[in-house]
């Protein structure tokens, strides 16, 4: 089952109850996404930040190939919808300093409306802006995963 306690991104909590109602929990967190473009998405290695990223990409309409950008750092994919043409998908764990992502040019992808959703936020929390959304997964000794999500600033 999938619960929401609220209807904004100020306190929220989905939960996965397994790889086969993943898609139920990419509805659901697409259904609170409002007008809010920036995700920073939080988690262990192996949380599932990829697998809900991909599955949040394939309920948006995205048909290209979804996979991580560990090495390209930046994905872009294209939506069939008008409302939101691209998603760019950003993997940062390996960068080792700031200049990297400042020679990227990252203002031209987190402020050009376009959906951005970014693994490993951690190494660049600075850069983030400051309406960004947080999302932590986090695995249950069960397999379930606790997707939670919040502003980034309080």
């Amino acid at each position: 089952m999938i619960r929401i306690e609220e209807l904004n991104f100020m306190s929220n909590n989905i939960t996965i109850q397994d790889i086969d109602h993943i898609r139920e929990a990419a509805r659901e967190f697409i259904n609170h996404i409002g007008q809010h473009t920036v995700f920073a998405f939080y988690g262990k290695m192996g949380a599932g930040k990829t697998t809900f990223i991909k599955a949040i990409c394939e309920e948006l309409g995205v048909e290209d190939v979804i996979t991580s950008p560990t090495f390209a750092i930046v994905n872009e994919y294209t939506v069939q919808s008008a409302s939101a043409p691209t998603i760019y998908h950003f993997d940062f764990y390996r960068i080792k300093k700031l200049e990297e992502v400042y020679d990227m040019g990252y203002e031209d992808y987190f402020y050009s409306g376009a959906l951005c959703f970014i693994e490993w936020p951690e190494l660049i929390e600075e850069l983030l802006p400051d309406d960004a959304i947080r999302v932590s997964i986090e695995e249950n000794a069960d397999g379930t995963r606790n997707v939670l999500f919040s502003h980034t600033t309080t």
